[in-house]
C-alpha cells in the first residue's frame, strides 16, 4: 500500500507495530489542526463573526463525516468525546446507571480492555448488578453457541469489543444483536479496534451503543466518539453540564437542555481534535476501509507463517482475523524482548495490554504485541522475524 510517504514519523527510522495503541498521523490531519490554530481559532458554537462559523462548518461538518463513515441514520446520534474510555462511562453513568438494577446480569468476556471492563465493575458494586462471562472457545473467539449458554432471563446488557485488542478476534456482532434483541438485551460495542480497520455499519449491526477513538485511526488524541440510537441517546443523563449544553436557567434553579446532540457535550469541546479525526476519516475514505482490510490481513497471515517458521517462538492467536498478534520468544520475559527489539529501532507493545484478565484464559500474563495498519510492510515483517531468529535473544535484551 503506496502511502507511506505521507506520514512524517516513517522518516524517524523506525517500524512501528503498535498501532493497537495509537497510529502515526499523515501531513493532511497534522495540517488541517495547524491550519485551524494559525488561521481561524474561534471557540465554536460560540461567535456570529467569520472566523467562529468557519469553526462551526468545520466541526459540524466532522459529525457528518462520522455519520456517513458509521452510517449512523442522522447526526443526533454523533456525540464527540474526549475518546471511547470516555464514551464507555458515559453510557454506563448516563443510561444503565438508571437502567439497571440489583441482581440484573451483565454479559461480557475475560479478554475486553479495561475500558470497558472497569465502568461495568463500579456499577455493579453500586447498584447490585452481577457481571458474568461469555467463555471463549480453543481459539480464543467469542461464537454465538457460547452467548446464547452464558445468557439467562435475567441478562441485561452484552458488553463485548467488536476486535479485541490483544487477540484480535472479530466478534460476530451482527447476530449477537439480533439474537440479543429477541431477549430484551441491550448491546454495547466498544469499536476502538474495529472502525479503524473494517467498514463498520451501525444500522447493519443494530447495535444500542457504540465507541471509538480518533487516535487509533490517524486522528488526534483527546478526541472520541460514542453512537447511539437516537431514542436511547434522548434517555442518557449528561456526563456533565455546563456551557454550550443548556437552553437556559435562572436564578429560580429553573433550567432547560439543549436537543441531542450538543446536550451531551458541556464546555468548549476539542475543536482541533474534531478538525483532525474529520480529516483522518477522508484520508481513511481516500485510501478505501475495504483496502485497508485486506491489506492488514495479508499482513497478518504472512507474518503467523514467517513466526511459526521460528521455533523459539510462541504465537497465541494464529487464528484470528485482525492484524493483531500475541505472541512471545520461549524462555523470555515480553518485556525484554520489546527492550532487545528497541534496540533494533522496532516498536511492539510488550504486557498485558489492559485486558488483565485474558491471562486467565490463555495462561501467560504478560505477552508481546504486534498490530499493523496500512502503513506497515512485509519487508518490516522480514526484518523482525531476521531479529527474533536469535539464540542470544535474552543477552542481548539485558
Amino acid at each position: 500500500m503506496n502511502v507511506r510517504n505521507d506520514f512524517p514519523m516513517l522518516k524517524q527510522n523506525i517500524i512501528y507495530f503498535d498501532n493497537g495503541a495509537t497510529t502515526f498521523k499523515p501531513y493532511s490531519v497534522i495540517n488541517a489542526i495547524v491550519d485551524y490554530y494559525s488561521n481561524y481559532t474561534a471557540n465554536a458554537h460560540r461567535g456570529d463573526y467569520d472566523n467562529s462559523l468557519k469553526v462551526d462548518e468545520k466541526y459540524e461538518g466532522t459529525r457528518e463525516n462520522v455519520c456517513q463513515f458509521i452510517n449512523a441514520s442522522n447526526t443526533k446520534e454523533i456525540i464527540f468525546t474526549s475518546g471511547a474510555t470516555d464514551s464507555l462511562n458515559m453510557i454506563v453513568n448516563g443510561f444503565f446507571k438508571y437502567n439497571l438494577k440489583s441482581g440484573d446480569e451483565i454479559l461480557i468476556t475475560r479478554s475486553e480492555h479495561a475500558s470497558l471492563v472497569l465502568p461495568w465493575f463500579e456499577l455493579a458494586e453500586q447498584l447490585g448488578c452481577i457481571i458474568k462471562y461469555i467463555n471463549l472457545n480453543e481459539d480464543l473467539k467469542v461464537t454465538m453457541d457460547n452467548v446464547k449458554a452464558s445468557v439467562t432471563n435475567k441478562t441485561k446488557v452484552i458488553a463485548l469489543a467488536h476486535t479485541t485488542n490483544v487477540v484480535g478476534d472479530i466478534r460476530p456482532i451482527k447476530a449477537i444483536t439480533q439474537y440479543a434483541h429477541q431477549q430484551g438485551i441491550y448491546v454495547v460495542v466498544d469499536g476502538a479496534q474495529s472502525v479503524p480497520h473494517i467498514k463498520v455499519d451501525v444500522q447493519d449491526l443494530d447495535v444500542d451503543f457504540l465507541t471509538f477513538s480518533g487516535h487509533k485511526m490517524l486522528g488526534p488524541t483527546g478526541i472520541g466518539v460514542l453512537y447511539g440510537k437516537e431514542f436511547l441517546l434522548k434517555k442518557l443523563k449528561p456526563h456533565n453540564v455546563g456551557g454550550g449544553m443548556n437552553v437556559d436557567f435562572t436564578s429560580l434553579k429553573e433550567f432547560s437542555y439543549r436537543e441531542l446532540p450538543h446536550r451531551l457535550e458541556a464546555g468548549t469541546p476539542n475543536i482541533a481534535g474534531v478538525i483532525g479525526l474529520g480529516a483522518a476519516i477522508d484520508y481513511i475514505n481516500k485510501v478505501g476501509i475495504d483496502n485497508i482490510t485486506k491489506h492488514e490481513q495479508m499482513l497478518k497471515q504472512y507474518a503467523v507463517q514467517k513466526l511459526n517458521s521460528l521455533p523459539n517462538i510462541e504465537v497465541y492467536n494464529p487464528n484470528t482475523k485482525a492484524g493483531i498478534i500475541a505472541f512471545n520468544v520461549k524462555g523470555v520475559f515480553s518485556q525484554d524482548t520489546a527492550v532487545y527489539l528497541n534496540k533494533y529501532n522496532v516498536c511492539v507493545r510488550a504486557g498485558n495490554h489492559c485486558a488483565k484478565m485474558l491471562s486467565e484464559d490463555i495462561n501467560v500474563s504478560s505477552t508481546c504485541r504486534i498490530s499493523f495498519y496500512l502503513y506497515n510492510t512485509t519487508e518490516e515483517i522480514d526484518y523482525l522475524v531476521s531479529l527474533l531468529d536469535n539464540k542470544d535473544i535474552l543477552r542481548e535484551s539485558l
